[in-house]
């Protein structure tokens, strides 16, 4: 936890992650959903949402759009400010773990590197990495928010997967095909995920 604060020091709670994780009846992690726009991320982090909240788990879903109409207002999609979005994203859902929460991320998160250090931040026991696996070919053809159309015909600079890269996990990751898995045997996927990881408890 460094700081380019000066004269501020850390106050360690009281109360432990341990002991709010004891109180909730399950462990807290990151479920962090990566992939293209239009790949299911926010469809499948809400879905594996409903069915913690229906096993009495306390979440909450940090949404890539929703996130940039506050936290992240200021920022654009520039390379650097992509990857200031996902640094305060990482630090926010480290904050959730700490809370004994179980945090599900849905960002497109294109770079490796800034994943990979949201994994270092969380620690490799709570964050759990889902790539939304999607052909571009299919994601366009979905295009639920117009974007691809838009970066096609130029009006969006630095669009991912047109003018600006996604870089594939390459190891660490748990890899889901939503273009041909349904949303429900894909968040029952999950759900398997987080028993094995012994989060939550198998129904």
């Amino acid at each position: 936890m460094n700081s380019i604060s000066p004269n501020i020091v850390w106050h360690q709670s009281t109360i432990t992650r341990r002991q709010r994780e004891e109180q909730n009846n399950h462990g807290s992690c990151v479920l962090w959903f990566t992939g293209l726009s239009g790949s299911g991320k926010s469809t499948l982090a809400h879905a594996v949402e409903e069915e913690l909240h229906r096993h009495g788990c306390r979440t909450f879903v940090l949404d890539g759009d929703n996130v940039r109409h506050g936290l992240c207002g200021d920022l654009a999609f520039s390379e650097a400010d992509r990857r200031e979005n996902i640094r305060r994203v990482g630090e926010t859902a480290r904050l959730f773990v700490e809370a004994g929460v179980i945090v599900l991320t849905a960002f497109i998160s294109p770079f490796r590197d800034d994943r990979e250090r949201v994994r270092k931040l969380v620690g490799d026991a709570d964050f759990i990495e889902v790539y939304c696996h999607c052909p571009l070919q299919v994601c366009e053809e979905r295009d639920v928010k117009g974007l691809y159309r838009k970066a096609r015909q130029g009006l969006i600079r630095d669009f991912t997967g047109i003018s600006s890269p996604y870089e594939e996990p390459v190891q660490l990751a748990y890899s889901i095909d939503t273009a041909r898995t349904s949303v429900a045997d894909s968040a029952g996927q999950v759900m398997d995920l987080l028993v094995g990881h012994g989060k939550v408890r198998r129904a």
